[in-house]
């Protein structure tokens, strides 16, 4: 697996060319849920004052997602969409913020960031929650900040993201836990993998 990297620290990074030319920086990362991955990047200009542009660069078209910057082949990359289809995809796509319900109808939280795998993938990985109460189970921390794993089924609708009721299972509220817990289960052959 390549490294996890946060949606949160996503934003702002700069959209770089293999040539090495700086064509726009990160706004927000838009999910395809169904895909279980970064469906696309909005973006904005390469200064500080430039503001959002009417362009957005389609996961398909990235080269790879470092730490630092994603790479794309050339400025080509990057397509042009109508400001009414980007405002609608944004609000349609993104998941920070997002009211989080299990399949079998209870709300366990709300996501504070997503996680997702560099490099090639944009796999989604796992979510950070400020979770409700009953959720934490034995937690340390008094604020309720949790990692939950994708699972194999995740849906969108509006503001509210549907997670499968047996990722409560797999719950940690660091990261090193959560990922020791995910990874023995997926060794002896469960079915949650991240």
């Amino acid at each position: 697996m390549n490294g996890l990297t946060s949606v949160r620290a996503l934003a702002t990074l700069p959209v770089v060319t293999l040539g090495g030319d700086a064509v726009a920086h990160v706004k927000d990362t838009l999910f395809d849920t169904s895909a279980g991955r970064i469906g696309s990047f909005t973006l904005t200009g390469r200064t500080l004052l430039s503001g959002p542009l009417p362009r957005e660069l389609p996961w398909p078209a990235v080269h790879c997602l470092g730490r630092d910057a994603v790479m794309v082949r050339d400025a080509g990359a990057l397509c042009d969409l109508p400001r009414s289809a980007a405002r609608r995809d944004a609000v349609r796509g993104r998941l920070l913020g997002a009211r989080v319900l299990t399949d079998d109808g209870e709300t366990v939280g709300t996501v504070l960031d997503v996680l997702v795998e560099g490099g090639t993938s944009g796999r989604l990985v796992a979510f950070r929650l400020a979770a409700q109460r009953d959720l934490v189970h034995g937690s340390r921390h008094r604020r309720h900040r949790v990692y939950v794993p994708r699972g194999e089924a995740v849906s969108l609708s509006g503001r509210t993201l549907v997670i499968p009721a047996h990722a409560r299972a797999y719950v940690s509220d660091d990261l090193p836990g959560f990922t020791a817990r995910v990874g023995a289960r997926h060794d002896r052959g469960g079915g949650v993998a991240p």
